[in-house]
């Protein structure tokens, strides 16, 4: 990508799979505690995800996680599919500026900063504060039913404002991010990526949303998702010029942005559908990148669980959220810290075989560490 094009199969070349010699690392120091194995269920597992994704042995706390929602209108909307109004996301983003919607409060009590990038909402941008609108690529997305979402100019800058956001993050020392969407019509865009990429029929990823909509909306939903599936499945060989065509501007800068988060060793937990259909696209771009994700929750809609089963990510918690704003995955952070404090302090006893408390690290730029007899196989 240096030459200034987008070139989406680079991607497959610049993500590396998290250590797995390091996880190795992680699971020896598990067994010397002396614990039953299994004994902390997934907490093992979650542990030993992030040093592997830190690259080293004892696992450092979760310092500086950031949830940071992308923000955008889509004008599927309008067909009336979701239970707001078309074109109100910006109230959604108001809620969570002012402190008083359910990822403001889920953030706030774990003391996470809140970073909201605003895509393309539908209202004029002195509505809001210019750090949230200054990456705007256009005001609402298309009709995906029956015109693309984006022109593939606007597409390609709304990947790379993700990817610049990502590297934000990752430059400003950012060790967690938890992704989330604040939209309109977005489950409805998500589900047309799903049913595409899982070949599926529309019924089969249409879910109820977040204000849970009746059976006639339901239907309609049905039908532009049926719809915006016909125009999917010509470009399904394209992932750019896919979410052109029924993604939206903020799913493409959610793509980017886990793409980039990926390139830059930097996990993500996801929240809801949205950030699943993106997720989904991210791994058809590259294969490898599902391993720096974690799936916070299990919103309950049958997209996402789609699209998570394809990608083999379990969720970490089953509650039903479908709020979206990031709040499932919120509401997971707790448990990644929990993991990452069990797996750095539980004292290990002493053995022949090493002493007690020694730590191992990786420079992925350096290769093994001096002295390792076991290599790294990803």
């Amino acid at each position: 990508m240096s030459d200034g094009s987008l070139k989406l199969d680079d991607f497959g070349d610049l993500i590396e799979r998290p250590s797995a010699r390091i996880r190795r690392s992680v699971q020896k120091r598990r067994a010397s505690t002396g614990l039953p194995h299994l004994a902390l269920g997934r907490l093992d597992e979650l542990g030993s995800w992030l040093a592997a994704a830190q690259g080293q042995v004892p696992v450092t706390p979760v310092r500086q996680p950031r949830a940071v929602l992308f923000a955008g209108d889509h004008g599927i909307a309008g067909a009336g599919v979701s239970a707001r109004p078309a074109g109100g996301a910006h109230a959604l983003v108001r809620a969570v500026l002012d402190g008083g919607s359910p990822a403001a409060v889920l953030a706030r009590h774990n003391g996470v900063p809140v970073r909201v990038v605003d895509i393309s909402l539908d209202c004029p941008p002195e509505d809001l504060p210019e750090d949230v609108t200054r990456y705007r690529v256009r005001r609402g997305s298309g009709r995906l039913d029956a015109e693309d979402a984006l022109s593939r100019e606007e597409a390609e800058r709304a990947f790379r404002t993700g990817m610049a956001v990502a590297d934000e993050e990752a430059d400003s020392g950012t060790d967690l991010l938890v992704l989330g969407d604040l939209s309109v019509g977005g489950t409805t865009a998500a589900g047309v990526l799903i049913a595409a990429l899982c070949g599926t029929d529309a019924s089969v990823v249409t879910g109820r949303g977040g204000l849970r909509i009746d059976d006639v909306t339901w239907m309609r939903k049905c039908a532009a998702v049926r719809d915006g599936l016909r125009r999917a499945r010509p470009v399904l060989g394209d992932q750019l010029q896919l979410l052109a065509t029924v993604g939206g501007a903020d799913l493409a800068a959610m793509t980017g942005f886990l793409l980039q988060a990926a390139v830059r060793r930097t996990p993500v937990v996801l929240d809801g559908v949205v950030s699943a259909a993106c997720a989904l696209v991210g791994q058809r771009i590259a294969f490898r990148a599902p391993d720096w994700w974690l799936a916070g929750q299990a919103s309950g809609e049958p997209g996402q669980a789609k699209a998570l089963d394809r990608m083999s990510l379990e969720p970490l918690l089953d509650h039903g959220v479908t709020v979206g704003e990031g709040a499932g995955a919120l509401l997971a952070l707790p448990l990644v810290r929990a993991a990452a404090a069990l797996a750095a302090e539980l004292p290990e006893l002493p053995g022949p075989a090493e002493p007690a408390g020694e730590a191992a690290q990786e420079n992925p730029a350096a290769g093994p560490v001096a002295g390792e007899a076991v290599q790294e196989a990803t």
